[in-house]
């Protein structure tokens, strides 16, 4: 049986926000399963979604690996593969991770401040996170040498989904700086 014009159209809103967010290509089965649409409807949708893509925009629904995902228009892939390869990598070893707890916990901050909190010297991976933009310079201490103030930075919020520092997660009590941030990634 033929879904409903108006039927049509929420399945195919569904199906469409389900290709959207899923990470891994979702079958037939899979989709009428999460959506609690029937098969046939799904296919349906599925196949109207798939002509309007088609239609000259940049994203494709695309059928590999016996299920459905979004795609990019593989006209636009030299675009996209500009976007792609230009992107800082941001895996963090736990010791960054410490260092950014603290620095997002406490900042602005010094090198020093850090150092005396994490018992190690800190230079590399202030280096790294500075070369990630995860945090930056604020200005300079008032202390003994003018030692540089460090902060986070708009990519840091983005990078850990939050819209400012004060939506970071509150401290454990053992005041642990290592599993912090490591459980907001």
């Amino acid at each position: 049986m033929e879904p409903s014009i108006s039927n049509l159209s929420k399945v195919k809103a569904v199906v469409e926000s389900l290709l959207f967010v899923t990470k891994k290509p979702l079958s037939l089965s899979e989709l009428a399963k999460i959506s609690a649409f029937s098969e046939k409807e799904v296919e349906i949708a599925l196949n109207e979604l798939t002509a309007e893509y088609d239609n000259g925009r940049g994203i494709r629904v695309i059928k590999v690996a016996h299920g459905y995902i979004f795609g990019t228009d593989p006209l636009n892939a030299e675009y996209v593969d500009r976007l792609a390869t230009s992107r800082i990598e941001t895996t963090l070893s736990p010791q960054s991770l410490e260092t950014l707890a603290i620095i997002a916990y406490k900042q602005p901050v010094t090198k020093p401040q850090i150092e005396a909190i994490r018992g190690v010297y800190s230079d590399g991976v202030v280096e790294t996170l500075l070369n990630k933009k995860l945090i930056e310079d604020k200005g300079r201490s008032p202390g003994l040498g003018r030692p540089i103030l460090y902060g986070t930075t708009i990519e840091f919020l983005r990078h850990f989904g939050l819209k400012e520092v004060k939506d970071l997660p509150p401290l454990p009590e053992n005041g642990n700086f290592q599993t912090v941030l490591h459980e907001q990634q």
